[in-house]
């Protein structure tokens, strides 16, 4: 289950472009929390906290705590907007939780065992295509992230979304489809671009140092006289 992180905000009153600038200019994110059933509100956090929270990879699958003057209010992130060229957040959107209430979140996957993988063990490269899945699940049964156990893996050997083994409760999005897309999410083999390049670099060589006509060995045996 993943973790639980703690944050406060305040209620605010004023919305628009002209006051989330001057909440960005004053250290504030403004931020709208809405769902569960009740009024969408317009809230701020203070950018540095928001900020160092930001800076643990939970942080995007967990269930977050927002401490709202006396109360105590269980949210996920839905969106979150950051600059484009500096360190600063923009804007948020949360999600109330509701504990009967199935979310749909992306979690990282965290892929294990890959340098004892008999394929890696014989020269092979372990590739991964995807680093995160969408999950649907109850709150309580949200997973921080999921674990893929690279150990059993041979050369050429590749891993689906049906392959990963999931925690109780949860269901990966995309097998819920009908019919289910079952992604490949990692693979073993052996890279062969190096040794194609030495392979050409070998032929151009063997071109440079092409030999001799007999009329030219000739020559130069004549230049001997």
């Amino acid at each position: 289950m993943a973790s639980e992180i703690n944050l406060v905000a305040e209620y605010r009153e004023d919305t628009g472009k002209g006051s989330s600038r001057r909440l960005r200019h004053a250290g504030k994110v403004p931020a709208i929390i809405y769902g569960g059933g009740r009024e969408p509100r317009a809230l701020t956090f203070d950018h540095n906290e928001l900020l160092k929270a930001t800076e643990s990879e939970a942080f995007m699958s967990s269930v977050l705590q927002i401490k709202v003057g006396e109360n105590m209010r269980r949210t996920i992130i839905k969106d979150i907007q950051v600059h484009p060229a500096k360190r600063q957040i923009m804007h948020i959107d949360l999600q109330r939780v509701v504990e009967d209430e199935v979310i749909r979140m992306t979690v990282p996957l965290h892929y294990l065992n890959e340098e004892i993988a008999p394929g890696v063990k014989a020269g092979g490269s372990v590739s991964k295509t995807v680093i995160e899945v969408e999950v649907v699940c109850l709150p309580r049964y949200l997973p921080e992230y999921i674990e893929v156990d690279l150990a059993g893996m041979e050369l050429d050997d590749m891993l689906h979304m049906s392959d990963i083994k999931l925690p109780e409760g949860v269901q990966i999005t995309a097998l819920t489809h009908e019919p289910p897309t079952d992604e490949a999410i990692c693979s073993v083999h052996v890279m062969r671009v190096a040794e194609e390049s030495e392979t050409v670099e070998e032929e151009e060589g063997d071109e440079d140092a092409a030999p001799k006509k007999a009329g030219d060995a000739k020559d130069e045996e004549g230049s001997d006289d």
